[in-house]
């Protein structure tokens, strides 16, 4: 069984890797979080600046330690006191690591954010940007991958969060105006102006939200 899924997710992830390409973005396939893990370092130079937005999936494959542990500048937000002053530091960085919260199969990226840093890191100021991005992400068009971002990602934050939102206790988006709503911002990310800037690693596995 394990196989077969293996197999169609290398299969989806070259259309989606396609789809990534003619977005002018990378698109990479990896077959286990080690691999993943070796590819993500592979695209991030030793001594580079290095800062995220909470993305899960970088720590599940173990990035987030190696940055911690190796010759990097890792920006680690949970050790700033001033949290703005570390999220700010993100629009100068080398590098930029997130997930997402849903993808097209042909390479649309759609992330909802309650501060909105992550998204607007993600659309402009580091220099590169690196998603590390499991294959339970990846809808079949944008409705399907709004719906995912807003109606599983959103419900399953907010009660990681355990912030006051309508989604946490229904499980599903009401569309709310919550003042502790997550889903302030909507970022679709349909192509890439700068080349060599956005890069997507998909992950044969289940992760995150």
């Amino acid at each position: 069984m394990k196989e077969n899924i293996s197999k169609r997710n290398e299969l989806l992830a070259e259309t989606v890797i396609k789809g990534l390409k003619s977005r002018n973005m990378t698109g990479y396939y990896a077959a286990s979080k080690e691999d993943a893990l070796a590819k993500a370092l592979e695209l991030i130079p030793k001594g580079a600046s290095v800062t995220m937005g909470g993305a899960m999936s970088a720590r599940e494959i173990g990035l987030v330690d190696a940055l911690k542990e190796g010759e990097y500048n890792f920006i680690d937000r949970d050790n700033y006191e001033d949290k703005r002053a570390a999220m700010l530091a993100a629009y100068d960085a080398d590098v930029f690591l997130s997930s997402t919260n849903a993808m097209t199969n042909d390479g649309i990226l759609v992330n909802v954010d309650g501060n909105s840093n992550r998204v607007s890191a993600i659309a402009q100021g580091p220099k590169k940007v690196v998603f590390i991005v499991g294959m339970n992400k990846v809808c079949a068009d944008l409705d399907s991958a709004m719906k995912r971002a807003r109606n599983v990602a959103a419900p399953i934050n907010a009660q990681r969060f355990d912030i006051d939102t309508p989604c946490k206790k229904t499980g599903a988006c009401m569309d709310c105006k919550s003042s502790d709503t997550i889903c302030c911002q909507i970022l679709i990310t349909r192509f890439s102006r700068h080349e060599g800037r956005i890069h997507v690693i998909l992950v044969n596995e289940d992760l995150g939200y």
